[in-house]
């Protein structure tokens, strides 16, 4: 049984089912097969998007417990807030099916009172950065998702492009497409806007003007051709990081969203190759503008980007992540390590 309902999810899950001969049942993305409901219904950002999903929550959440007696073994992927209910609900229904979480809830970023539900209700623990150890001393670190979905990285070349990496959540891309647009007018290299495939189809609707921008569906490729990135906060940025591309990271959100996410979370930085060079002492990996931004410090940004200094912490960063996880997850699911 999976549950897997987010975008970044689904990408590691496809790792997975590459390396281990599984039939899956639950919530995914529906080029997996059929689920209960296709993953893609819950792709939202932010609290008061996420009011209107409550109701399918707590049904697909009933239906994946009832599933939970149909299968050997439970699978949970990111995404706390909804697989943590997942796994308090299934223990009640059938206490001694074995429940594996693969990418852990963030306890150290906030809501370290999850711990005691995680050690309650989740018989194997598998997280995917080294410094969790400390939070999950029972738990093993399996290695890092984007190493398996990365094996290209950065050369020294130049390529006249400068990627733009609007998210994958509409309130993302509203928010930092007006933004971008002025940015592409004012930079002197090719713009690249990466979109996700689920958007092929829609992109006028979704990002409305688009004319100054060379289109793009694969975020690898963009940022492997990319003297530059304006990426927003998320899985995208420990991409960049992971493969070398200079970039600054930019979020915002609704303002009281911002300030509610500002009272509970205490760290230092958002972007995840920031937090993992911090917990090593390594200092800052790249830049952060969180709400609101001055373009001409983000062209400033750009145009004075030190390609060497990234590649070389890009390298340091893949030494400690040490290696890929999904081969890992498989044995764990298999009972072999």
């Amino acid at each position: 049984l999976v549950s897997a309902i987010e975008p970044s999810a689904n990408l590691h899950l496809k790792e997975i089912l590459k390396r281990g001969n599984f039939e899956i049942r639950g919530v995914f993305d529906k080029s997996f097969g059929e689920p209960i409901v296709d993953s893609n219904e819950f792709n939202v950002m932010g609290f008061f998007d996420v009011l209107p999903k409550i109701s399918l929550a707590k049904k697909t959440i009933d239906k994946l417990a009832l599933l939970s007696k149909e299968v050997d073994k439970v699978l949970l992927i990111d995404a706390p807030s909804f697989n943590l209910r997942v796994a308090k609900e299934i223990k009640k229904v059938n206490p001694n099916i074995e429940i594996i979480y693969y990418i852990l809830p963030k306890v150290w970023a906030w809501k370290k009172r999850r711990l005691k539900e995680i050690n309650k209700f989740i018989d194997k623990k598998a997280y995917i950065f080294p410094f969790e150890k400390e939070y999950y001393k029972d738990g093993i670190y399996v290695g890092n998702p984007l190493l398996d979905e990365i094996n290209e990285f950065r050369d020294d070349k130049e390529y006249n492009n400068v990627a733009f990496l609007p998210g994958s959540r509409r309130s993302e891309i509203n928010f930092l497409m007006p933004i971008f647009r002025e940015l592409a007018k004012k930079i002197d290299k090719k713009p690249l806007l990466v979109v996700p495939k689920i958007y092929k189809e829609n992109i006028d609707n979704i990002y409305e003007n688009v004319k100054d921008f060379d289109i793009i569906f694969d975020t690898k490729k963009a940022l492997l051709k990319s003297d530059f990135a304006y990426i927003c906060s998320g899985t995208a940025t420990l991409e960049a990081s992971i493969i070398g591309v200079p970039f600054v990271l930019m979020y915002k959100a609704r303002w009281i969203e911002y300030l509610i996410a500002k009272s509970l979370v205490k760290l230092n930085y958002v972007g995840l190759a920031n937090i993992i060079f911090e917990k090593e002492n390594l200092g800052e990996f790249h830049k952060e503008y969180l709400q609101s931004f001055d373009i001409d410090k983000l062209i400033s940004d750009y145009k004075n980007a030190n390609l060497k200094e990234f590649l070389e912490k890009s390298k340091k960063l893949r030494e400690i992540l040490k290696y890929p996880s999904a081969e890992n997850v498989v044995k764990l699911i298999k009972g072999e390590l």
